[in-house]
This record gives C-alpha cells, structure tokens and sequence, in this order.
C-alpha cells in the first residue's frame, strides 16, 4: 500500500509553494522522516519530510512546479531500494485537477513540449477569462506558473486603432504597452544567463516596492562612538563566553539600547491599521540576516525582558537555522522593529527601507576610526553611523530624533543598559 507525500501547512496566509528540489529520484529507498523535497514560499524555504519509509514510488509534482497546501507531490511505496517502481504517471494523474464543465476558456492540453499550466494557474485563468494560449509560461518545459498568469493580468491590453471619428474627438495618445527589455547586443547573449527569481527574491523585490508607495518613509542619521562599548566587550567577552556559551557581540547592546528607546518613543513600535494606530507595549525585534537565497528578519520575541546574554543567545540560534535554512513560519513573524547591520558587510552608509507595517528600522554600519572634537580637541576614535528609517505618517521628526539620540546614548555609557537608565 502506498503512503501519499503532501504539502504540508505552511504558516499563516501562505496557500502555496514552488517546488525546489527532490533529494531522492523514483525507485530510492527512503527513510521515516528523512528529506524528501524542498519547498520555496513566500517567506522561508521548507524540507517535506517521508511520512513513513520505503521506495519512492512517484513523483507528481517537478521543479519549478507551483504547489498548493494539501498537493500531492509524490508517493512511498513499501519495500527495498531495489525494488522497481511503477511509473510516476499514475500517482500524477491523480493530482490533475479536472477541467470538464469549467467556465471559463479551457488550458491548453498537456503535450511534450506544452505541459498543462499548473493547478493555481488554471484557476485564475478560468476566473479571469484568459485564453491560456496568451499567456507564456516560464515553468518547467514552458508550464504556466501562477506568476505568469498575474504577470499577464498586469499588463495591459494592447490598444485597438483609433478611428477617424475618435482621434478628431480627443488629441490623448492611446495607452503604451509596458517597456521591455532591449535585445542584447550581437554577441552579450551569449555571455549572459537568464535565471528565475526565488519566490523569496520576488516577495523581497514586492515588499520592499510595497514599503517605498505606501508609506512616507524618511530616514534620519547620527553618529555614535563605540569606543565604551567595545573596551566593555575586550574586558568581559572571555567570562562572557565561558559563562553564557555565547559570544558577545555588539547585536546584544544594539538590541538592549533600542528597546530602552522604544519604552521612551512608543511611536515608533507602532503601526497604522486602517484609521487606527496600533502600540505595542511589548518589543519583538527583527534582525535581518543575510542568507545565499536573499534577506530574511527572523524575529527575537519579548527581546525588553531579555538580558543582553539572553538576546545574544537567541541572535545566534535564529542566525545559525537562517543559514541553514531551517527558519519556521513562527521564527519570521510579529516583529515590530527591525535592525538592520550592514556594517558587517562594510557598509558605511545607507538608508534601510522599512520592514513593512513596522515603522521603524535601524541600520547599524561599518566600526571605522575617524578624527572627532572631544573636549576640544581632535581625537581618534572608532566612529560608527546609525540610520534610522521611519514611517512620517506615525513618528514625528522630534520622536525620530530623540529616539536615536536616545540609541547613541546608550551605547556610548553602557552602564544605563545594565542600571535601565
């Protein structure tokens, strides 16, 4: 008897996945919980795991696939690896949706060089009456993908001639169909490599353009000397490490200073909801990461109740699962404030966009010693800009200010972290 494989649920508001990769091929034994395939969502990149071990019978579903929750992706079948496998088509025909009595124009029927579109794909075209011919896929061998079919649906129609009658009635031009990209030059094709954007990458592309038309973001900058913080970490580190088992970093004191802001500035932990405004009177800190597949924002939960060793800690495990891709739904949501260290990357300056609906993000940036007035007179000391982006339509300029005043000077007398000053 065989054991269907599934997409299993994948978090709150996300109905859909692309298919990555499989680990194993058809007829490989597997293993009770081993990876099977993995899955790209909008937000984090998953492992489905076997429901229970055998032969891998089937796969219904390819790379490059799009997959809803509850898809069936493949089948286990009992036994050795050595045994053969039936062929995948059967547990694929299982997964076809049927198309009969539909309304709407009917998909194009699967051939070799034209597969059927996917599943998500064939819905909207059905609800939005598209001849499925006009829409070019960009799956697996041609396959339409729902992102092709919204790509469709957002283009828009080609104008029809203007009659003599219409263009006497109006001097308007008619609608210019969307630019697209100039044929390469004789030659440059040849040494370029088209490559499909992740889910991930296209959700960071939309989010990040959603953030920049929705809200009047602005951002304002000050600068903080890092010499108290650092000769703090060069005295204690070695007993912090040998205590905590973690290093200290300079993410715990960032992460501490903004909390103590954010109890003085609430404004800026907070978000518009319709014609409300939302404060939160507890702080659950993003800390973008960089990863090879694209910025991800696991969330430090309650990071105002930790200690600065307790935020290190929890840094460096959502640090350490973002690079092995092991982020769950729940590790990347509800954060209201986000800090951002591009300094690590050598950044020296930069504007962070906001992680929307939050309505602020901080950019900590490159250490770099630099000449400053100090009781009047010239000194050498390890300067390091700070950015703060925020949204206009809920912090004022005063409230921005103040709170990364607020910021600098925490870090440059860390003892008001530790007495909560």
């Amino acid at each position: 008897m065989s054991t269907e494989i599934r997409v299993p649920t994948l978090g709150e508001s996300v109905t859909e996945a692309t298919i990555g990769q499989w680990y194993k091929k058809v007829g490989d034994s597997v293993a009770i919980d081993e990876p099977l395939v993995e899955l790209e969502t909008d937000k984090v990149t998953i492992e489905v795991p076997a429901p229970s071990a055998g032969v891998l019978e089937a796969i219904a579903a390819q790379p490059g696939d799009t997959v809803d929750v509850g898809a069936l992706l493949g089948a286990i079948g009992a036994g050795s690896g050595g045994a053969e496998a039936p062929k995948p088509e059967t547990v694929a025909e299982k997964a076809e949706v049927p198309a009969s009595n539909a309304a709407g124009p009917e998909p194009v029927a699967p051939t070799k060089a034209e597969p059927a579109p996917a599943p998500s794909a064939q819905k909207l075209i059905k609800e939005n009456n598209i001849e499925a011919t006009s829409v070019e896929g960009s799956g697996k061998h041609g396959q339409v993908l729902k992102e092709d079919v919204l790509a469709a649906m957002s283009r828009p129609a080609p104008a029809a001639a203007p009659s003599a009658q219409t263009s006497a009635e109006s001097s308007k031009p008619a609608a210019v169909a969307a630019p697209t990209r100039s044929p390469s030059v004789a030659g440059d094709d040849e040494r370029e490599e088209r490559v499909r954007m992740t889910r991930l990458r296209q959700t960071i592309a939309r989010r990040l353009k959603d953030a920049q038309n929705t809200a009047a973001m602005l951002t304002t900058f000050n600068e903080v000397d890092m010499a108290p913080v650092m000769a703090l970490r060069a005295t204690y580190k070695e007993m912090f490490e040998k205590k905590h088992g973690v290093k200290l970093g300079f993410m715990g004191f960032f992460t501490k200073a903004v909390v103590h802001a954010l109890k003085e500035i609430p404004s800026v932990n907070a978000e518009i909801d319709g014609d409300d405004l939302i404060y939160k009177k507890y702080a659950h800190i993003g800390v973008a990461v960089g990863t090879d597949k694209g910025l991800v924002v696991p969330v430090v939960r309650d990071a105002d109740q930790m200690s600065i060793a307790e935020i290190e800690k929890s840094i460096n495990g959502l640090g350490r699962k973002a690079r092995d891709g092991q982020l769950s739904m729940a590790d990347m949501q509800g954060g209201t404030f986000t800090i951002s260290n591009g300094g690590v990357y050598g950044s020296l300056m930069s504007t962070p966009i906001l992680n929307a609906p939050q309505s602020g993000i901080l950019g900590m940036h490159k250490i770099q010693e630099r000449p400053v007035v100090v009781n009047g007179e010239i000194v050498v000391r390890p300067m390091m800009y700070l950015a703060l982006s925020y949204d206009h339509r809920i912090v004022d300029g005063k409230e921005a200010v103040t709170f990364l005043v607020r910021v600098k000077e925490s870090l440059e007398a860390p003892e008001r972290l530790v007495l909560d000053l």
